[in-house]
């Protein structure tokens, strides 16, 4: 006797195709051309059974651009690390902008304000950079906080692929993402690895990415010394210790 699939699985199987047909249509014609009806047509089933995965067309499009980020990610997270941690930051940053310049339907939607919140694959986009910015601490080349590294590039990066989006493919200065990593890369990067007299910012905050790994240390231990750190590598001050900071720095 055939073994039957589950129907949780012929279900997802399903949600899959239709999402897959909706993105080569986002990809090929743009946002108008991902209608119910062409869907289904280039999916081969009836619209119903669009709609019962998805409430409206700005829900399957939604879906579309989850799925279309989450397989760019995943590539971004498998990436090999070369060794290098700067020059990992800037393919990470070639890499974005190539994705915004090759999906800008798809771009267009992950960074539409009036999209509600931020979507996971969003979310995970952002862990990949901050992992990366973490690794350049680590090694002593980061001259600014490492949330605030993540905040300028991340800015930097949807800037540059709007502004290029906005004009006419013919007129698109393509050195501009170059200019203004080099930019960003002035602002938040030191030149070469600190020297002891001189590199004591960048030095906190090298060994600030370090800390939490510290096996030897207890939580409270942990979290005091990241907050010594952060004050060492201008990131807070004193006053801005929040109450769950507090709390976990109490001793058991």
């Amino acid at each position: 006797m055939a073994e039957t699939k589950p129907v949780n699985t012929s279900r997802q199987q399903t949600r899959e195709r239709i999402v897959e047909v909706a993105a080569r249509l986002l990809r090929e014609k743009g946002p108008h051309a991902v209608t119910t009806r062409a869907v289904a047509q280039a999916a081969d089933m009836q619209a119903p059974t669009i709609y019962r995965f998805f409430d409206d067309k700005d829900a399957l499009l939604d879906a579309v651009a989850e799925h279309v980020l989450a397989t760019y990610v995943a590539g971004k997270t498998l990436a090999e690390d070369n060794g290098d941690p700067v020059a990992d930051l800037r393919a990470g940053w070639d890499t974005h902008i190539g994705f915004g310049l090759a999906n800008p339907a798809v771009f267009g939607l992950l960074t539409d304000p009036g999209r509600g919140g931020s979507s996971p694959a969003t979310a995970a986009g952002l862990e990949v950079l901050r992992a990366r910015v973490r690794r350049v601490a680590a090694a002593g080349r980061l001259r600014v906080a490492e949330r605030r590294a993540v905040e300028i590039i991340h800015a930097a990066g949807v800037g540059v692929v709007l502004t290029l989006l906005s004009a006419p493919s013919e007129d698109r200065h393509l050195d501009l993402a170059d200019a203004m990593y080099d930019a960003v890369t002035r602002s938040i990067l030191t030149d070469q690895p600190p020297l002891p007299e001189d590199g004591t910012t960048a030095a906190a905050l090298a060994f600030r990415a370090l800390a939490p790994k510290l096996p030897m240390l207890s939580d409270a231990e942990r979290a005091l010394l990241s907050e010594w750190l952060d004050r060492a590598g201008g990131n807070v001050s004193p006053a801005a210790r929040t109450s769950s900071d507090l709390e976990t720095a109490k001793p058991n």
